[in-house]
């Protein structure tokens, strides 16, 4: 589709699409960036303009864009089996294959894939299987899901609640009954006098409390992201994941570690719970199960979870595209070239070690508290006093004035109240790394320049 001015696919856009999670007044007023070809590691908007995409699309372009063989994958698949469904004890090889690959790429004691059409659709999936296992062992009382503050585990009414975004909460009605939320991992924003690896514990011992509180024969799981990525990739000291595990473990209640972001080699391992040493018990995922080239998400469920779900009869859920043909079919391709490519191992290795060094360098500028990455995504805390840690005010405008000035650098950045976020495709060079820290340097100087002004 060409042919047509930024301003008319802008007034077009204003007249007729509902963008999610945005204020449809104000983007009508100011008007929509109008992205219209992508190729590698950059996007280009609909003026020509090359922007490097430091946020993989949304989390998930982890191979970049423009693959031929995700490409071709799809075209072989349409043509043979485009679509058909998974009900009425019906399946076909490419969702076969891709549950096969997932349990190959994933921990020992998770061998058994549900497909979805989203991460949201897969953390709505936990909801009902985790309340469904405890019943069929006789413990219908375990509804109790406990998750965190400040978490994101998609926008769907079951998925938001199980979030821990007030904004959120606040339309709807939500969160809907059973959902608990107890502090986040955040050292950064710790005002206290624990070392980091001692808030780590603390932190996690939440947990415990909250499960104590309720009651342990309530409680049917806790469920949180390895690295909190929409809530501005807050990374637990190293401290956290252990102690959460021992919890779980010592509660008999089941662990839900969420893969949608971190999943597919983001942290530098195939997915964030091997970068911790836990063992989930259920695992969602979506994003980069497909680089992001057709939509498909899903959980992948432990024996312990699967055995205990087959003595329950049917289990009235699942959806239309469920194991969809044509995405999984992508989605093994695009498993197979991480694996085949040795990306993974490239990000742990290479990149990962190369932007942790090159990234840390921001944190000496005077608008900056701190810069941290783990594996590929990365964020920087942005203070009006580095002593103090104390924010902008009022709260999110230097986030918002970051975020804009690093599109006209040209680099995408998102921003998460006073925090600036990346994710960049696992695919990105040294070179573009150079490229996408210069360019948040610049956008630094500039929403300094603009602070103060």
């Amino acid at each position: 589709m060409s042919g047509r001015s930024t301003k008319d696919w802008q007034t077009a856009d204003a007249a007729h699409y509902l963008h999610p999670f945005t204020d449809f007044k104000s983007l009508a007023a100011k008007g929509s960036r109008i992205i219209t070809r992508a190729d590698g590691v950059y996007i280009y908007d609909n003026d020509g303009n090359q922007i490097l995409d430091g946020m993989s699309g949304l989390w998930c372009v982890n191979l970049g864009y423009g693959r031929q063989e995700l490409i071709d994958a799809a075209t072989a698949q349409m043509h043979e089996l485009p679509f058909y469904n998974s009900f009425f004890q019906c399946a076909h090889p490419p969702a076969i294959r891709l549950a096969e690959l997932l349990s190959e790429i994933t921990q020992p004691q998770l061998n058994h894939a549900f497909f979805t059409g989203s991460g949201s659709e897969a953390n709505d999936t936990v909801i009902r299987m985790v309340r469904h296992y405890w019943t069929v062992l006789g413990q219908p009382q375990r509804k109790i899901i406990i998750s965190r503050i400040n978490a994101y585990h998609g926008s769907t009414v079951g998925a938001a609640s199980l979030g821990g975004m007030a904004a959120q909460h606040g339309q709807g009605g939500l969160p809907i009954p059973g959902v608990e939320h107890i502090p986040q991992p955040y050292y950064f924003e710790h005002d206290g006098n624990l070392s980091e690896h001692e808030f780590g514990i603390e932190c996690a011992r939440e947990l415990e409390r909250r499960i104590e509180s309720v009651g342990p024969d309530n409680v049917a799981a806790f469920i949180a992201e390895p690295v909190q990525g929409a809530g501005g990739v807050i990374v637990p000291p190293d401290s956290y994941w252990p102690e959460i595990q021992r919890i779980c473990d010592r509660h008999g209640i089941l662990l839900v570690v969420d893969e949608v972001i971190c999943g597919f080699g983001r942290l530098g391992a195939w997915f964030g719970a091997d970068h911790y040493g836990v063992k989930p018990d259920l695992m969602p995922m979506a994003k980069g199960m497909s680089s992001g080239y057709l939509p498909i998400g899903g959980v992948m469920v432990s024996d312990r979870v699967a055995e205990g779900l087959a003595e329950g009869g049917e289990f009235f859920h699942g959806f239309t595209y469920s194991g969809h043909p044509t995405c999984a079919a992508v989605a093994v391709k695009a498993i197979e070239i991480l694996r085949d490519e040795k990306i993974v191992e490239r990000v742990h290795d290479d990149v990962a070690p190369y932007l942790a060094a090159r990234w840390a360098t921001l944190a000496e500028h005077p608008i900056v508290g701190e810069a941290r990455t783990r594996g590929l995504v990365g964020a920087i805390e942005l203070v009006a006093d580095k002593g103090t840690k104390a924010r902008f005010q009022p709260k999110g405008k230097a986030g918002e004035i970051a975020r804009d000035l690093a599109v006209k650098n040209g680099v995408v950045m998102r921003h998460v109240n006073e925090s600036l976020i990346i994710a960049p495709p696992l695919v990105i060079s040294r070179a573009q790394i150079d490229e996408l820290v210069d360019k948040a340097s610049k956008t630094l100087d500039q929403t300094h320049a603009a602070l103060r002004g």
